[in-house]
């Protein structure tokens, strides 16, 4: 069977970004809306990578949510899970400033306006650490709506984490589709690109490149979005004669 099937990452890919940058942008946002009740800023911080550890560290047994609220209890003690309505809260309303933070190109709507137009089935396949709720508010910023994809990983509906390939097998499980069927799409060598061990297609998106390992890209199809409409119509005219 040919190519059914296209996962896409957000941050960095649909969503152009600075990664950094966006993460010093939310988390003071959050850590502004945690401080009133009592969260000091920098164990506030701690407890946030110690949640992201939690949640990439998932071995499955439990949803990426109750990994990163065990840990969160483990750093501020049970009493806090009776907080989570402030956090959930501040990614229903706050969270909305982190946009400023972020770019926007109008071609990753277009890119995903052509797949639908052929048929694909379409996943955005980004890394759940948010709820659904910052997830649906930054495929809101990247021109897109949530109805667009198949499935959308958050951190309420998924027990792994990228580039753990349970992460990619659970997809693939979920839509019914192997490896030989799917390409991913994204910006993380790392993250993203290990798809391609598993037998995917891959496109690496370049204009926001994240290679923390400094990997040979050299193999990969790849290029910003103009690169990637013409991969994905050169893909389709093969298909199709």
């Amino acid at each position: 069977m040919g190519l059914t099937t296209v996962l896409f990452d957000l941050d960095g890919t649909l969503l152009p970004m600075d990664q950094d940058a966006f993460v010093r942008s939310y988390s003071s946002l959050l850590i502004a809306k945690a401080a009133p009740h009592g969260y000091v800023p920098e164990k506030m911080m701690a407890a946030l990578m110690h949640g992201i550890t939690a949640m990439v560290r998932n071995d499955g047994s439990c949803l990426n949510e109750e990994a990163f609220w065990r840990s969160f209890a483990r750093d501020f003690g049970e009493a806090a899970l009776g907080d989570k309505a402030i956090f959930d809260d501040f990614y229903r309303n706050e969270f909305e400033q982190a946009r400023v933070s972020c770019g926007y190109d109008e071609r990753a709507a277009q890119v995903i306006r052509l797949l639908k137009e052929k048929g694909y089935r379409l996943v955005l396949a980004t890394n759940p650490f948010f709820p659904k709720a910052a997830t649906y508010a930054r495929i809101r910023w990247a021109g897109l709506d949530a109805s667009d994809f198949e499935l959308v990983t958050t951190y309420d509906n998924s027990r792994f984490c990228k580039p753990n390939p349970a992460y990619y097998h659970a997809i693939m499980e979920e839509l019914g589709v192997t490896p030989q069927e799917c390409m991913m799409v994204g910006n993380d060598v790392g993250e993203d690109m290990m798809t391609a061990a598993l037998g995917m297609q891959v496109f690496l998106l370049t204009p926001c490149l994240i290679n923390a390992v400094g990997a040979d890209t050299s193999a990969y199809p790849q290029g910003g979005y103009d690169e990637l409409l013409a991969h994905i119509r050169a893909m389709d005219h093969a298909a199709n004669g």
